[in-house]
């Protein structure tokens, strides 16, 4: 969040409604910084809450079809593109990392780049300790919290070019994230609830039981040979109920309310809103 033009951090307490202001930044906190003591205590209310980070390492991390319903009801419509059976190891790609906006900013809708825009319910996990090859039975210790995120996709522009998923996956401004980061030793990692709700219809709830690779396995997998970042955002995959899924298809549209929710981590409300024409530099 932004206080008096600053960026500042804030410790959130969702039972009081209220959040105790830090003298610096969650990015630098994620990344072993010193928290410092809290200052004024605010209402929730009174504040804006933005995206958590603002300063990525790299791309955003991503896991695909790692809820096997998922996987299964989007047989037969990937256009040619299925793989053959589920994959034995988990599926990554990445996103830009300008496709990130707060829990509460609008998603910025072009119906000019496509014509398919579909939302994909997800729990986040944020790195906190630098590793490489990470055994897996030590993977959670390397994680600093987990948030709530909303992978909009375009469906035509992963079609288009060649079943990758970067192009369809990382238009600016699209990516609703938080809404705040809730620490490792503070989440309940058993059993969350992952829901999306588009105009009040719930469209996407399922329990993260039901995840083909684990949060401990996605981070051994990814860091094998590949150097883990604090700061790193890994998305861990969506679960069935998705739009393009669907008979008839659902996909979103300018003024579209859509609300992403996690149980034990909070919840995301976006509204898909028409964006300018202007080539922004």
């Amino acid at each position: 969040m932004t206080v008096d033009g600053v960026r500042r951090a804030g410790v959130v307490d969702e039972a009081e409604q209220s959040i105790a202001l830090l003298p610096t930044t969650v990015d630098d906190i994620v990344r072993g910084g010193p928290a410092g003591e809290r200052g004024d205590v605010l209402p929730l209310s009174s504040v804006r809450l933005e995206s958590p980070l603002h300063r990525f390492n790299r791309d955003v991390l991503c896991t695909g079809w790692n809820y096997v319903d998922h996987f299964e009801e989007s047989k037969g419509r990937r256009e040619g593109q299925d793989p053959v059976a589920l994959p034995e190891h988990p599926t990554f790609f990445t996103k830009g990392p300008d496709t990130v906006i707060g829990p509460y900013d609008d998603i910025a809708y072009d119906p000019d780049i496509s014509q398919k825009w579909d939302y994909e319910a997800e729990i986040a996990l944020v790195i906190g300790l630098d590793g490489r090859s990470i055994p897996e039975e030590k993977a959670l210790d390397h994680v600093f919290g987990f948030l709530v995120a909303n992978d909009v996709s375009q469906r035509d522009l992963q079609r288009a070019h060649g079943g990758q998923w970067l192009k369809g996956k990382s238009l600016d401004a699209t990516m609703p994230l938080g809404p705040w980061i809730t620490t490792a030793d503070s989440a309940d990692l058993t059993e969350m609830q992952v829901q999306c709700e588009v105009n009040g219809v719930l469209l996407q709830n399922a329990s993260s039981a039901q995840m083909a690779f684990s949060f401990a396995r996605i981070i051994a997998e990814l860091s094998h040979g590949m150097t883990l970042r604090a700061g790193d955002v890994i998305l861990t995959g969506t679960p069935s109920g998705i739009g393009n899924a669907r008979e008839p298809q659902i996909f979103l549209r300018d003024g579209d309310v859509v609300v992403t929710r996690v149980s034990g981590l909070g919840e995301l409300r976006n509204t898909v809103t028409l964006t300018d024409k202007l080539t922004r530099s």
